[in-house]
């Protein structure tokens, strides 16, 4: 039986560590691991051994793990879309109702009071705390992932008209949405009708500053901003400016920074999105069972840089799981391969994602070194494991 060596870079939460059983040593102290779990520990200095097969982040975001270099070493790194869907979602509502009634305002203006006429003061001075409900405004929603779908949903339950944006949206996240929810064609089309704009979408060249002095123009004035996703959405000097103005009433964001915590109309939340128990526990027993199910049975699910591949569990002596470059012939050589070491193929699959593939294969042979060998020295193979 395989034995496996687990690291963990941040602390896990116990019901996510406990999916692991006998054949597995979860530490963080792990030397030459089969498999890392981690929250927010940057990786981008490491190196990685060649027993590393993959590396699983309890969370959605993967900023914080160098994906490219991974891929390149045949290393398939996870995340837990969904696991802290609910949890951000709760927070984003949160969010447009402090950012719509001058909640944190009134709070602090309140605590200031003194004196035996409190009640007095408050009467006299709440005018300056109105603001406008939620119900009957539209929210803008870009981004419909597992997150998005689900503010979308719970915003329209609230009684607020949605527009959803997202060009990518996956077959699972449609089924998800409610049928009540407008799809817009484009960017413009939300923000020019929008009274609230949220975002849930991920951090790349594509949406760098998506939030900027241009797409802030094309808003309707007095528009609320939150941004739960990635401080880099937004570009900082225009939304500062932008509230400066008039033309933004309120930002809410889950990033504070230097510029952002003293920038009058900013409501700058401490990183709170996932930040619930339930969540921590959900993403760290999401992410066990993703790696356990890679290690025993080779199987990707969730993954950021290796297409989805499922085949069960094996009922054959071995399997073997070829990491490589989506480059033409590779099944090919890869099948001549293992029948010039007279092997027959039991069972197999493909899958590709971009610049990089997945190959497994059920074979009814012992997989001696010169057979795994024969693989590896394929060009454009970057990783052979045999289960």
């Amino acid at each position: 039986m395989s034995h496996y060596n687990i690291q963990t870079l941040n602390k896990i939460s116990k019901l996510g560590t406990e999916k692991f059983g006998e054949k597995y040593t979860v530490s963080d102290t792990a030397e030459a691991p089969d498999a890392i779990l981690l929250r927010s520990a940057s990786m981008h200095e490491m190196e990685f051994s060649s027993s590393l097969h993959s590396i699983a982040r309890a969370g959605a975001g993967v900023n914080n793990i160098p994906v490219d270099k991974c891929a390149e070493q045949g290393i398939v790194v996870f995340n837990t879309p969904g696991a802290n869907a609910n949890a951000v979602k709760e927070l984003a509502i949160a969010g447009m109702l402090l950012s719509s009634r001058k909640i944190v305002d009134g709070i602090n203006w309140a605590k200031s009071l003194t004196g035996a006429d409190v009640d007095k003061q408050v009467e006299k001075g709440k005018a300056q705390f109105i603001g406008p409900e939620i119900q009957d405004k539209v929210l803008g929603v870009l981004g419909l992932g597992a997150i998005g779908v689900m503010v979308a949903n719970a915003a329209y339950n609230l009684n607020m008209g949605v527009l959803g944006y997202d060009p990518y949206i996956s077959v699972d996240a449609a089924w998800s949405l409610s049928r009540a929810i407008k799809k817009a064609q484009d960017l413009k089309t939300v923000f020019e009708n929008a009274d609230f704009i949220t975002l849930h979408m991920p951090y790349n060249k594509e949406t760098k500053e998506i939030i900027n002095k241009d797409s802030l123009a094309q808003m309707k004035k007095g528009v609320r901003i939150i941004n739960l996703s990635r401080g880099e959405l937004v570009n900082d000097d225009d939304i500062i400016a932008a509230l400066a103005d008039g033309s933004v009433s309120a930002y809410v964001t889950d990033f504070p920074n230097e510029k952002l915590v003293k920038a009058p109309g900013v409501i700058t939340v401490p990183h709170l999105g996932a930040s619930t128990p339930e969540s921590e526990e959900n993403c760290a027993v999401m992410a066990a069972a993703q790696t356990i199910d890679f290690l025993e049975n080779g199987n990707i699910r969730n993954s950021v840089n290796y297409p989805a591949c499922d085949m069960g569990i094996s009922a054959s002596m071995h399997r073997v799981t070829v990491a490589h470059k989506n480059i033409p012939n590779m099944l090919g050589q890869i099948s001549t391969a293992l029948a010039d070491q007279g092997i027959n193929i039991a069972n197999m699959i493909n899958k590709s994602r971009g610049d990089y593939a997945y190959t497994m294969i059920d074979v009814e042979t012992e997989m001696t070194p010169e057979k795994v060998a024969s693989i590896k020295n394929i060009e454009g193979v970057l990783k052979v494991r045999v289960i």
